[in-house]
C-alpha cells in the first residue's frame, strides 16, 4: 500500500515536472516587478497619474506657486509625482512634514485653490482624521504629503496656514528632514 502512494506521488511529480513552466515563470515575473514597483517605487516602469498610468519622463513638470506666512511668494516647477512635500524641501519652502510624509501628523497642512482641490481625489479617511488636528482647518485645507502634482494642476498657488500644531511659538524652525 506504501508503494502505490509512493509510486501516485511519483508519477503526480513527474507530470508536474514536465508540463511547460513559461506560465510559471511569466506568473513569478509579473509578481515580483509588481512588488518592485511597489515597494521600491523607483523601480517601477510608469506611475499613476490621475486615474491613467503613464511613463514619466523629465520634461513632465508643474510650476506653481507657494505663498508663505509672511505673504511672500515663490514659483517652482517640479517633475509630476512629485508630492507638495517634497517640492517644498527642494525649494527652501517653510513647511515642515514632521512624519516625513507617512501621514501621521498634520504638519504639512496647506491651503488649495477651489478649483485646483476639485481637480484632486478626494482625501483618504486617514487624511481627513490628521486634517482635524490642523491649525485652522479650512474647506480647502488638504495635506502637502498625499498632494501629488500632475499636469492639471500647474499654474495653482499653495498657501501655508499661519501656523502648525507642531511649530513653537518662538519662531523655531526645525531642521530639514
Amino acid at each position: 500500500q506504501q508503494n502505490t502512494f509512493r509510486e501516485k506521488t511519483s508519477r503526480l511529480l513527474v507530470a508536474f515536472l514536465q508540463r511547460p513552466r513559461a506560465p510559471i515563470v511569466n506568473m513569478i515575473r509579473r509578481i515580483s516587478t509588481l512588488a518592485s514597483s511597489r515597494l521600491v517605487p523607483s523601480l517601477a516602469p510608469t506611475r499613476l497619474i490621475g486615474r491613467r498610468y503613464t511613463t514619466p519622463t523629465a520634461e513632465q513638470k508643474v510650476t506653481f506657486t507657494f505663498v508663505n506666512k509672511d505673504g511672500s511668494t515663490k514659483q517652482i516647477s517640479e517633475p509630476v509625482g512629485t508630492n507638495l512635500l517634497e517640492a517644498a524641501h527642494r525649494n527652501d519652502v517653510d513647511l515642515e512634514g514632521a512624519c516625513e510624509a507617512s501621514l501621521a501628523c498634520s504638519t504639512c497642512h496647506v491651503y488649495l485653490e477651489d478649483k485646483f482641490y476639485a481637480k484632486l481625489p478626494e482625501p483618504t479617511d486617514e487624511e481627513n482624521d490628521m486634517l482635524d488636528l490642523a491649525f485652522e482647518l479650512k474647506e480647502n485645507s488638504r495635506l502637502g504629503c498625499q498632494v501629488k502634482l500632475e499636469p492639471g494642476l500647474e499654474g495653482m498657488v499653495v498657501r501655508l496656514p499661519p501656523a502648525t500644531r507642531n511649530m513653537a511659538v518662538d519662531g523655531y524652525k526645525p531642521p530639514k528632514h
